[in-house]
């Protein structure tokens, strides 16, 4: 039987509305991959070939958003697509997946601690990296040890200050093309100039595809607040009807605005500077002198809102696999108020890797936990493709009506297929470069491909100690908490 409303789940509270629903996934997904990655996007495939990718990708992350949902309406466990894996794929994949995600958003909270640390110095150059990440990781554990419904809060708060701040950059970015700010009409001529507006051809948007995918993630975060979500049959679909067009939009709205008015050529494009950041180069180009100031407020919050919600995710995912008994058993203990604290100080703990910004000079750590923890989003986004055909097939085997299930994914099978091809492509090709070039960068090979053989060790390493076997369809655990 489903818990009703303000019951607990296995201790865990149900405290997340709608709006933290729909806020949680939105802040999540729309941070510095389009406030900074978006311009290196332009500036490498064009303004054309980078619409191209994170469009190509947001049609993905759209199969793979109503498949976790489908799954999540039916089944709201915190643990998502480790559970979903243990129950109808492999217990094996299912550990495999959870300690890789615990590991993905464990290592995302150390990459925006140190993005936090850079932003800062931008007002306050002379202050001590330690100090802001210290003070930073504070805050995070903070709002996370309060209570779910304090962690829903924080985030429906921060994601507001994105939204608003997207939006009105669209809107005065529009005005700035048809010249009712900045003077003249730019139209689009920018399309026009050097190789606009693809640059580069397949290759340079292949390249695309990797910020983009780092871009859209976090839209996943919905199946872990399901777990804790007052009404996860009515919640989980609304949120997941709002949230997937609202992020296309911002997205696609965000990126043909950059592309008019900014030629792709522009260097500064290139940069991860918040100064040269696209959004402070058209709201500078309109006229807004402290453009910079605001865009690097935005961007803080931003940072500090991915952060926090790495914090919650890897915290509850870690919780889930000390409960099935993949994780040391100190970790599924609950306090009196449903926080699983013992997980959420040792994930907090790994934040600490963070501080090695201010030893190593400030943004080189962030950049190789940028990639590495990229890598582990696209397996991720891997397993909730397989879990759903799995769940799927395994639902049909068993008898089961489809019209029983809160909320049914169209196109069945063809977008969890869909959505593993594309995640396989970018995998593998994402960073080709390394590889093509007259001298085969092995750094480079490091860097970026990582995050494989540490998830097929962690699923074979346990396979083999336990001997899991594929879960036969007809097998496969649908039972409800």
């Amino acid at each position: 039987m489903m818990q009703k409303q303000g019951q607990q789940q296995d201790g865990l509270r149900r405290g997340l509305k709608a709006r933290h629903m729909t806020m949680i996934s939105l802040g999540g997904s729309i941070g510095t991959g389009l406030f900074l990655a978006s311009g290196g996007a332009i500036h490498s495939a064009g303004p054309g070939g980078a619409l191209a990718a994170y469009v190509a990708i947001g049609i993905m992350v759209y199969f793979l958003m109503t498949s976790l949902g489908e799954m999540a309406a039916y089944m709201p466990v915190s643990g998502s697509f480790s559970t979903y894996a243990t129950r109808f794929v492999d217990p094996a994949l299912g550990f495999a997946l959870g300690w890789n995600y615990w590991y993905n958003w464990a290592i995302t909270i150390a990459a925006e601690l140190s993005a936090a640390t850079l932003i800062v110095k931008f007002w306050l150059p002379e202050t001590s990296s330690l100090l802001w990440s210290a003070l930073f990781l504070l805050l995070m554990f903070g709002f996370n040890y309060l209570s779910v419904k304090g962690y829903g809060e924080s985030e429906y708060w921060f994601a507001i200050i994105k939204v608003i701040t997207v939006i009105v950059f669209i809107i005065i970015g529009l005005l700035m093309i048809i010249g009712i700010i900045g003077g003249e009409a730019v139209g689009f001529r920018n399309l026009t100039i050097g190789n606009a507006p693809f640059n580069g051809g397949f290759m340079a948007m292949l390249g695309v595809f990797m910020a983009a995918g780092f871009s859209f993630q976090g839209t996943e975060l919905l199946g872990i607040a399901a777990g804790e979500s007052e009404e996860p049959e009515k919640n989980v679909p609304l949120a997941i009807r709002q949230v997937f067009w609202r992020i296309l939009l911002f997205y696609v709205f965000a990126i043909i605005v950059i592309g008019l008015l900014i030629p792709y050529t522009t260097e500064s494009l290139a940069s991860d500077s918040v100064m040269t950041s696209p959004f402070t180069l058209v709201f500078e180009k309109a006229g807004l002198a402290f453009a910079a100031s605001v865009m690097n407020a935005v961007i803080l919050s931003s940072v500090l809102s991915a952060g926090n919600s790495g914090m919650y995710a890897s915290t509850r995912m870690l919780w889930v696999l000390a409960k099935e008994g993949k994780a040391p058993k100190f970790l599924a203990k609950l306090d009196s108020r449903g926080v699983p604290v013992a997980a959420l100080c040792v994930t907090a703990a790994v934040g600490i890797v963070a501080f090695f910004a201010s030893l190593f000079g400030d943004g080189v750590v962030y950049v190789w936990l940028l990639n590495a923890s990229g890598m582990s989003g696209f397996i991720a986004w891997l397993g909730i493709a397989v879990c759903h055909y799995r769940f799927r097939r395994a639902y049909v085997a068993q008898g089961k009506n489809l019209a029983d299930l809160p909320y049914r994914a169209k196109w069945f099978p063809f977008g969890p297929l869909f959505a593993f091809f594309i995640c396989m492509v970018v995998i593998i090709g994402q960073n080709y470069q390394a590889v093509l070039g007259d001298k085969v960068d092995w750094n480079g090979i490091i860097v970026s491909y990582i995050g494989i053989p540490l998830f097929l060790a962690l699923w074979f390493g346990y396979k083999r100690k336990h001997g899991t076997k594929v879960v036969p369809l007809e097998d496969c655990d649908f039972r409800r908490e």
